[in-house]
């Protein structure tokens, strides 16, 4: 026989029930690879959102920094008694640009927001790498269905065992986004 072992009617249920898997595995995998895209989408949102807190409050620092600074150039011309206000106000300038440098007990201090911001990163890489490897599997699965349903129309066994083993590649696939999506670099 030509073009390799021929499927014969009987086993065409078995092709049918391969193809149904297939189409199963593929509904779970692009289910997975859209809420890991969502998951991305919302992590770069919060990072984004993080990152500009992050800026408004330096931006802020640097402003009162450089008005305690100003304050000070100006202190051997005063009076005495606008010298101690000045310096009351220099001192409270000084302390909440401390304070917005470090603000543990809000997670508001810059260095609380870069590491929240970090985090957010991560969790968008994690993902985004999670929804490429959904991706991947998907394609597998799709072209086992159609090497498969191929099967059917020509008679060759063969190309239902290549969509099978083609199913194979995507449930790995699919396996690795779902436990460990970084393991893989494409």
């Amino acid at each position: 026989m030509a073009g390799g072992a021929h499927v014969d009617h009987g086993s065409n249920k078995g092709v049918a029930l391969l193809i149904a898997v297939l189409a199963l595995f593929l509904a779970l995998a692009e289910t997975g690879a859209k809420s890991q895209q969502t998951q991305a989408i919302s992590s770069n949102i919060e990072a984004a959102n993080l990152w500009a807190f992050f800026q408004a409050r330096t931006i802020r620092q640097t402003t009162v920094r450089t008005a305690a600074e100003h304050a000070a150039l100006g202190l051997p011309v005063m009076p005495e008694a606008a010298q101690a206000a000045i310096a009351r106000q220099q001192e409270a300038w000084r302390a909440t640009a401390a304070r917005w440098d470090s603000e543990p007990e809000t997670g508001e201090g810059r260095r609380e927001l870069m590491t929240r911001a970090r985090s957010a990163e991560e969790k968008r890489d994690r993902s985004l790498a999670a929804y490429h490897m959904y991706e991947i599997g998907s394609a597998a699965f799709q072209v086992g269905i159609v090497v498969a349903s191929a099967s059917v129309i020509t008679g060759v066994a063969l190309l239902a065992v290549a969509g099978g083993l083609l199913g194979a590649i995507g449930v790995g696939f699919a396996a690795l986004a779902f436990f460990a999506p970084t393991l893989v670099h494409f």
